[in-house]
């Protein structure tokens, strides 16, 4: 870009997506004179879905607004608690992101997730027909137009990956109410009703069972129950010193 001159600044929360020199201040950048300021932000490697609002010269504007020769931008981050408005609140996982989608899912969290890689059109035309919120580490991802809504996540790490998420969209959370495997919701069950997938110490020493009313798949408390309330644990302490 050659044209009109602008001076950007980003906040905080947005300088790990720009290079390094335009990080700590307002910068300026060349616009062609006929982009819009969400392109020219997206260009410079911020996604929208991590842009709360822009500010020009003192006035908020949209996405869609042209920057003219001499203007100040500066670009907001998200605030917390995010309101996605027109549909209930819902996810949608890219393929690299399975511990967190049963970790979501394990707190009563609509969480749909593809376990293979179908494609970054594919994932966001489903969050466009599901009205999904596409969670992904995927910038190109997120910059696609004909998504729903979508949120980066920063971490790599599954434990700050969930408390981000929790954070920033404050969701209801309903633990132990969702297949941990497909999402699908959960009743009691009798354990006539999932003999067939019990070994013999299950079946000798638990009496307790739910099943998915989807998949049909058993669910006990067994080995691995401790961990699992623990995660349920931390996200509804957190979610009550939040509330």
């Amino acid at each position: 870009m050659n044209g009109p001159e602008i001076h950007v600044e980003f906040a905080p929360a947005l300088q790990v997506f720009v290079p390094q020199a335009r990080r700590g201040g307002a910068t300026r950048v060349a616009t062609d004179g006929v982009s819009t300021l969400g392109h020219v932000v997206e260009s410079l490697g911020v996604p929208l879905t991590e842009v709360g609002s822009l500010v020009v010269d003192g006035r908020e504007v949209a996405p869609a607004h042209v920057p003219a020769a001499g203007e100040s931008v500066t670009v907001r981050s998200v605030e917390h608690p995010q309101r996605v408005p027109g549909a209930p609140l819902r996810f949608l996982l890219d393929v690299h992101l399975g511990t967190l989608a049963r970790r979501l899912r394990l707190l009563g969290v609509d969480t749909a997730y593809e376990s293979t890689d179908i494609g970054d059109p594919a994932l966001a035309a489903r969050s466009a027909a599901e009205k999904r919120v596409m969670l992904s580490r995927d910038r190109g991802l997120l910059r696609r137009r004909e998504l729903w809504a979508g949120a980066f996540v920063y971490s790599t790490r599954p434990d700050d990956q969930l408390h981000d998420v929790l954070d920033r969209f404050r969701p209801e959370l309903r633990p132990w109410t969702r297949c941990t495997a497909c999402n699908g919701l959960l009743r009691q069950a009798a354990k006539e009703e999932v003999a067939d997938q019990l070994k013999g110490g299950t079946q000798r020493t638990y009496d307790v069972f739910a099943q998915c009313r989807a998949c049909g798949r058993a669910y006990w408390k067994g080995a691995h129950h401790d961990q699992l309330e623990a995660i349920v644990e931390q996200a509804l302490s957190r979610d009550t010193r939040r509330g």
